[in-house]
Parts: structure tokens; C-alpha cells; sequence
């Protein structure tokens, strides 16, 4: 059996990393795309040369065409503007439907039988987008935000607990914007509730933090965004997809009648194996946390109209 094809749609910063992050877990041969001349090549070179060091045997491509992503078993999308300080996700909506609907369109043509994994922004509107152009399934076409916002909730968690972060656990929900949902109900330490361990008006702070976090790393970077933390979350999901784990993670996935929502991405609770998507897992969550996640979902409601008005204006 030959090895799997990644390709990355993007080669910023997020897209190098997912290169190296790719190849060094050994999870196949890699292609970076972009459209800026010379830079996804130089990048490839570059990894190339890091082969006999790491090591890794696997190929990596650097290319300006679509037709180099032939043949991908998963293409995982970074491709757009990133967030400026000052600036909110759904700034970057206008201009990053132009981009994301070229590459959904040469996804579509080249790589017809592909997982399309969305990093993005505005996330939920993008994966809602990139789903319509390559008119793939649902379980094909997924949004990465709620692995990297649970892992901030657990990283914060931990470090005001000074524990392992393997020792708490804790998920996100819902768009990823200023009012995704920290589901505090679910949220443990070694097995215990974090009420245990942190009192509500600390743990509501914390929450806070986990909403600001990406505007936080803007902020202190003042010329991009988040790119560590967004690939590794990336490459976690499409481990679990090449390596069919199985693995439940929070994503942001298209719902027909999941939680009382239909007809657009939320971020949920999803199994991500051979198949993609492979099914929703809905919790119980507590009463406030529902009337949040609705008016998170309403916000993801609004922002698609607004993806609507952009496409038709």
C-alpha cells in the first residue's frame, strides 16, 4: 500500500506547521499549496532537508497548482487573510469567501474523494461554504475550532490548577466566536467536577480568557494569528480520519436536527473515523448552557446570512 496524500491549502505559517507536524508523525506524503510564487516551494525544500534529521521518508511538494493536489486523501484548508488586532473573525468574511470559494472549486476538481478539513476564519461560515462549492457529503467536510478551543479551556484550567493538562478534561461548543460555550458541566479534573477545585467566579474569568484566546494571541503577535496550536488541532482530527480512531472531538459539523439545529455548522461533539464524520454525539448540558449554545447558534445563523449577502452582492 502507498502512503496517504495530504494536501495543505495554504503555506503560511499554519500551513507549515501542519507540513511538519504531517511528517513527522508519519502520516503521509505532503502538498503545499499556495498561490504565492516560490514560497510554498522554498518551505518544501526546506522540510525536504529535515528528512535524514527527524527522520521521515515521506515526500513533500511545494506547488501553485491545483492539479499537484491530485489524488489527496485529505485536504486541510488555511488558505486567507489572518486576524490583525482589532480586527473579529467575521471582519475577514468578505474577502476570504472570494479565496475559499477558488480553493473549494479546485478541491472539488482535483481531489474529488477527499476529507476537507476548514481552519479558516470566519470558520463557520467558511465550512458552510466550502461544503456548498464542492457539493461534497456532510461527513467529508468538517471545521476544525472546537479541538483547539477545548484545548485552551484545558490549558488555562491547568495552569491555575498547576496539574498535567492530561488530567483535565473539558470541551467547547457552538461557533468559534466570543460566545462559544465552555461546558462547564462536563468539565473534570482526574474524574472530579472543576467546581471541586475552582470557584465560579474565577472559572467564570477563565472562561472568558478561552473566549478571548485567539484575540489575545493577535494581540501579542500584531502581524498574524494563532499557528501552533490551530495545526496541531488540525493534524489531531485527520490522525483520527487516516488512522480510523474513532476518536470523539468537538468540530464543527453540518447538524440536521442535532441539538435542535438544522441546516448549517455548529461546533459539537463528533466521531471522526474511516468514514469522516461519522456521527454526532449530542450531550446533556445544563439549562444555561443550552440558552448559550442558542445564542451562539444564532450568531453562526447570522453570520451565514451575511455569507449569503456577500456571495449574492
Amino acid at each position: 500500500m502507498g502512503r496517504k496524500k495530504i494536501a495543505l491549502i495554504g503555506a503560511g505559517n499554519i500551513g507549515g506547521t501542519l507540513a511538519h507536524l504531517a511528517l513527522i508523525r508519519g502520516l503521509g506524503d505532503v502538498v503545499l499549496f499556495d498561490v504565492v510564487e516560490g514560497m510554498p516551494q522554498g518551505k518544501a525544500l526546506d522540510l525536504m532537508e529535515g528528512g535524514p534529521i527527524e527522520p521521515f521518508d515521506a515526500s513533500v511538494t511545494g506547488t501553485n497548482s491545483y492539479e499537484d493536489i491530485a489524488g489527496a486523501d485529505v485536504c486541510i484548508v488555511t488558505a486567507g487573510l489572518a486576524r490583525k488586532p482589532g480586527m473579529s473573525r467575521d471582519d475577514l468574511l468578505a474577502t476570504n469567501a472570494k479565496i475559499m470559494t477558488q480553493v473549494s472549486e479546485g478541491i472539488r476538481t482535483h481531489a474529488p474523494d477527499s476529507m476537507v478539513i476548514i481552519i479558516s476564519n470566519p470558520l463557520d461560515a467558511m465550512v458552510t461554504l466550502a461544503k456548498r462549492v464542492t457539493g461534497f457529503p456532510k461527513n467529508r467536510v468538517v471545521g476544525m475550532a472546537g479541538v483547539l478551543d477545548s484545548a485552551r479551556y484545558r490549558s488555562f484550567l491547568a495552569l491555575e490548577l498547576n496539574v498535567s493538562v492530561e488530567s483535565v478534561q473539558a470541551m467547547v461548543l457552538g461557533g468559534h466566536g466570543d460566545d462559544m460555550v465552555p461546558v462547564r458541566s462536563g468539565c473534570t479534573v482526574a474524574g472530579a467536577p472543576i467546581t471541586d477545585f475552582i470557584a465560579e467566579p474565577r472559572l467564570a474569568e477563565i472562561e472568558a480568557r478561552v473566549r478571548g484566546a485567539g484575540g489575545e494571541v493577535v494581540a501579542l503577535l500584531k502581524t498574524g494569528s494563532a499557528y501552533y496550536s490551530p495545526a496541531t488541532a488540525a493534524i489531531r482530527m485527520a490522525e483520527s480520519y487516516l488512522h480510523d480512531k474513532k476518536e470523539i472531538l468537538p468540530a464543527a459539523a453540518y447538524l440536521e436536527g442535532e441539538y435542535g439545529f438544522s441546516g448549517f455548522y455548529l461546533g459539537v461533539p463528533v466521531q471522526i473515523g474511516a468514514g469522516g464524520v461519522e456521527k454526532v454525539i449530542e450531550l446533556k448540558l445544563t439549562e444555561t448552557e443550552s440558552e448559550a449554545l442558542q445564542v451562539s447558534a444564532s450568531h453562526v445563523q447570522e453570520l451565514v446570512e451575511a455569507l449569503d449577502s456577500v456571495i449574492e452582492g
